[in-house]
């Protein structure tokens, strides 16, 4: 029997003729990333074909479209383009987590000499390093410092941002780099930063409690026009960004010390945005280092009111800290609720609560790309369909998950997280149904 192997996995899944290798892998519940949907358009579900080339249907437009201007070699598929024809196959996924798909705005930089692009930069500073690394083993620093990056670098990529370097202990990032509305760029920059201080004060409070520390940080944002693309020699060139904006959001990070702030942001950032919805603080001219004239900054305290998609963000981690305990329990939930739903679920429910987690992840980090989250939630509820899932159902899964994000996050489940979830759950289940409908009430 010919066999579809995932070849990191080193697991062998008979082949069935004539599905891509996207639907193979959602049928066998194999985790498999497709922000789109399967619409060849987000690429995140693309494999590197390993061996049996010639099992596989020839490359659709659309893939040889992405080949050209991604310039892919030749073992690059699309997951949900290349179909199976029956013989043995190999692959690889390429795209492991949502947090790699931020990462792949930086293919649409020229190979050459690059270009100019308008992006928002971010700088996060941790305060007080050098006297903290005295007072700690070295091994207890590196976890220190490796949770401090985690912790800190998902809101970034939440909020399709990217983390051009570390320097020693900063964080620089930037949000655009693949284009965009300017507005859009900078909320996602501030949402971001916003974050990274949830995520600081979760480590403070909860993963860094034993180690008798206190971090504190401090964080820059501007917007401007800088270089971006590949410098160095011509047989080793780096990706770079250069240009008068890095240095402005470095000086204006490090503002926060004399003005006793934590997030600053520029004139240029603030004339890009609503500030009726934020909460801002300090507003002050200042003198940047090594810059003429003054600057004109704005303290962001947080939002006015309660903003979905930063609660959202700033509680999945805590939700899903123990993935398989939390799958458990919702599955548990679902099927007190209704028994009979029970049958539609294969006799091991391993694979499932980790497809589940793994959907959650996913749609929480497509809030910043609206242009595939309704296309990827329709192709959930198609897919829903096929395994025999009625419109009927999906109050019952609402109520399991809302009880089980409730229980998991205990005294943290505010009022304010516990709306924004029922709001994101109402839109994540009228989109899927009413795909769901939109398909039975076709004539064809």
């Amino acid at each position: 029997m010919n066999h579809l192997t995932y070849a990191i996995l080193q697991k062998n899944i008979p082949v069935e003729t004539g599905i891509t290798i996207l639907q193979h892998s959602i049928k066998h519940k194999v985790r498999h990333l497709h922000e789109c949907g399967g619409n060849g358009i987000c690429t995140t579900c693309r494999v590197r074909v390993i061996d049996g080339h010639s099992n596989l249907s020839p490359r659709t437009k659309k893939e040889q479209l992405l080949l050209e201007e991604r310039k892919w070699d030749n073992t690059i598929r699309l997951g949900c383009q290349a179909r199976l024809l029956g013989g043995p196959v190999s692959i690889e996924r390429m795209i492991w987590t949502s947090a790699e798909t931020s990462h792949l705005q930086l293919e649409t930089v020229p190979m050459g000499m690059g270009e100019e692009r308008e992006m928002a930069f971010l700088f996060c500073d941790m305060r007080n390093f050098t006297t903290m690394a005295g007072h700690q083993l070295n091994f207890d620093l590196a976890h220190i410092l490796n949770r401090f990056f985690t912790a800190l670098g998902d809101p970034v990529y939440m909020n399709n941002g990217i983390i051009y370097q570390y320097a020693g202990d900063e964080i620089i990032a930037v949000f655009g780099a693949g284009g965009g509305d300017s507005q859009k760029i900078c909320l996602d920059a501030i949402r971001a930063a916003l974050g990274m201080l949830y995520a600081i004060d979760r480590l403070n409070r909860w993963e860094l409690k034993d180690f008798s520390i206190d971090m504190n940080i401090g964080i820059g944002i501007h917007f401007g026009r800088a270089f971006i693309g590949n410098i160095g020699h011509y047989r080793h060139k780096q990706f770079a960004i250069i240009g008068d904006p890095m240095n402005v959001t470095s000086r204006i990070q490090t503002k926060n010390k004399d003005l006793s702030t934590k997030l600053l942001i520029s004139e240029a950032v603030f004339k890009r945005i609503n500030p009726a919805s934020l909460n801002i603080g300090l507003e002050s001219v200042v003198e940047l280092k090594g810059k003429e004239g003054s600057f004109k900054v704005y303290e962001i305290q947080g939002f006015i009111s309660g903003e979905s998609q930063l609660l959202l963000q700033s509680s999945i981690n805590r939700i899903l800290k123990n993935e398989e305990a939390f799958a458990v329990r919702f599955y548990e939930k679902v099927f007190s609720l209704s028994p009979e739903v029970r049958s539609l679920f294969s006799s091991s429910m391993v694979a499932q609560g980790s497809m589940l987690t793994h959907m959650l992840h996913g749609i929480i980090y497509m809030l910043s790309r609206p242009e595939y989250l309704k296309m990827g939630l329709k192709a959930l509820g198609t897919q829903h369909e096929e395994y025999g899932v009625k419109p009927g159902h999906y109050p019952i899964v609402k109520q399991a998950l809302l009880e089980t994000i409730k229980e998991e996050m205990g005294d943290e489940c505010s009022e304010e997280i516990s709306l924004a979830w029922h709001e994101a759950l109402n839109m994540i289940t009228n989109t899927m149904t009413n795909q769901s409908e939109k398909r039975t009430e076709s004539p064809n």
